[in-house]
């Protein structure tokens, strides 16, 4: 057995059933043992930072790591900017990264360079297997960080003799450790000032967002009449008709001190003290109130739903009956194009249990109150703000749950950065919907600007911000890569092909030119 043998045969011992990657020569020993273990599933990417989002999207929803596959120090490092996003995320990936062999580097040829600086910055483990034999220890122990709470990224870097060399040994991955609970001083805080502090609020993160976390939390807002928030860059949420509504923190800081400005004691469950995404002239970048408390429930890497199950127990709240939106379908609307048109088609045809995928930036923010009562269903946002997410995160999410739909919300400009993903979606026969909010603008760009108070931009600004001229042809550019795809210009039309999207068997997109 060689190094390649036992990497891949420990990460299938070890429960991932999914790799992501973009090989090079370097790696084409690891790829050989890849082709004799079709159990591991291994889906191409044209791009690398492709590669990293879906390897995002997909443990966001199965709950488990994926491997990557990456070329050298390049192929690393054109996947940092989902990186950066996964890190924010927090969800485990195992990036496994091909090296020259040991005795090629001090020839420093092209490709070569340093691939553990590369890596560090997103990647708190790694590795360099020194040895054949230690290839599956160093997989397994990788495995097993990336598997530490809350979720973290490994990165394993493997010499292309260690690979190609006989001696390999298949590993056992330790066992997953337990997120501990916050002390019990911290619970009994928050449960006695949610009985006297008006009015209050949870702003919950992680797995306190959906599936059991959010139910405790939902009880636990039914007994004190506190708010329920989610950040604006949250992972993962639970909503529609039937769960508990969650408000999301808007992005502008001005919407989000209007959102924040009554509460009083804000409990974090996983979440950190919400502030702007940006320093503004003003210095203050805080959006909850000054006279607003703010006490730590739980860190990111603690357990958030078991502190909320003993929050509710401390606030006899574990059988009370959770708040739930109710069902409120609107109808299909009629009419030119328009952000809350839009927004309202969406809501009518989101179909039960449908993962939404979310990257749309200004033209979609209507999206989330306008879907609040649809059918239930799950909601992906962008956590680190870099952007070109939108479609490899959906890619991801598709490969995960295979039996459900995936609707990608994604604007023009940042969809630009990952396009390659649409291949990869009509390669493996993905049941991803795509729409294109097409303004030929990077819109928040214009926004920010204006946020300044140095008044419009000027031609070379607005020259900057604006992606016309020539302008981007969605359509040809999917059916390029194998997806169907046409353009609306009503929402009569998008209503019509939205449905039939998400009806059909395969990848679609619907530009919506606005």
């Amino acid at each position: 057995m060689n190094g390649s043998e036992s990497l891949v045969q420990t990460l299938v011992a070890g429960g991932v059933e999914v790799c992501f990657a973009n090989p090079g020569t370097s790696e084409m020993h690891i790829v050989a043992a890849l082709d004799r273990h079709p159990e591991l599933r291994s889906v191409l990417a044209l791009f690398e930072g492709v590669v990293s989002g879906a390897a995002d999207g997909y443990a966001r929803m199965a709950g488990k790591p994926a491997c990557t596959l990456l070329h050298l120090g390049p192929g690393l490092a054109n996947s940092l900017a989902n990186l950066h996003n996964a890190s924010r995320a927090r969800v485990p990936i195992l990036n496994i990264v091909g090296e020259h062999a040991t005795f090629h580097l001090s020839l420093n040829t092209p490709l070569t360079s340093d691939i553990p600086g590369i890596a560090k910055p997103y990647s708190p483990w790694v590795r360099s297997s020194r040895s054949t034999p230690e290839v599956g220890r160093d997989v397994a122990e990788g495995l097993a960080f990336s598997r530490t709470p809350p979720g973290q990224i490994a990165t394993l870097i493997v010499p292309a003799d260690v690979a190609w060399s006989e001696g390999g040994v298949v590993s056992e991955v330790p066992a997953a450790v337990k997120a501990p609970l916050p002390a019990a001083k911290a619970i009994e805080n928050a449960a006695r000032k949610l009985k006297t502090i008006r009015p209050s609020a949870l702003l919950l993160a992680g797995k306190t967002l959906y599936g059991e976390g959010l139910k405790l939390a939902g009880r636990i807002a039914a007994a004190t009449g506190a708010k329920l928030f989610a950040p604006y860059p949250f992972t993962r949420l639970e909503r529609g008709a039937g769960a508990p509504p969650v408000e999301r923190i808007p992005y502008p800081l001005d919407r989000a001190r209007e959102a924040l400005k009554e509460i009083r004691f804000l409990v974090l469950a996983g979440s950190t003290p919400p502030h702007a995404y940006f320093a503004s002239p003003s210095g203050n970048s805080a959006c909850a109130p000054s006279e607003c408390e703010v006490q730590i429930l739980t860190k990111p890497e603690e357990d958030g739903v078991g502190a909320l199950d003993n929050l509710a127990l401390a606030l006899g709240a574990q059988a009370v009956q959770p708040i739930a939106e109710k069902s409120q379908r609107p109808a299909i609307p009629a009419g030119p194009l328009s952000p809350n048109g839009i927004a309202t088609a969406i809501a009518a045809l989101l179909p039960e249990n449908v993962i939404v995928v979310d990257e749309s930036m200004t033209a979609g923010r209507g999206i989330l109150a306008a879907a609040r009562g649809a059918a239930p269903h799950d909601f992906l946002a962008n956590t680190g703000g870099s952007i070109g997410i939108a479609m490899p995160m959906a890619l991801g999410a598709a490969v995960a749950c295979p039996d459900r739909r995936v609707l990608c919300l994604s604007a023009d400009g940042s969809g630009m950065y990952t396009l390659q993903a649409l291949w990869t979606m009509a390669r493996e026969g993905l049941n991803v919907t795509t729409v294109i909010f097409s303004n030929r603008a990077y819109g928040v760009l214009k926004r920010e600007f204006l946020n300044l108070g140095v008044g419009e931009p000027g031609p070379i600004g607005s020259q900057l911000f604006s992606i016309g001229s020539p302008d981007l042809d969605w359509v040809s550019l999917a059916k390029g890569m194998g997806v169907s795809a046409g353009r609306v210009t009503s929402l009569e039309e998008f209503g019509a092909a939205l449905k039939r999207g998400l009806q059909s068997s395969g990848p679609s997109l619907i530009e919506l030119p606005l």
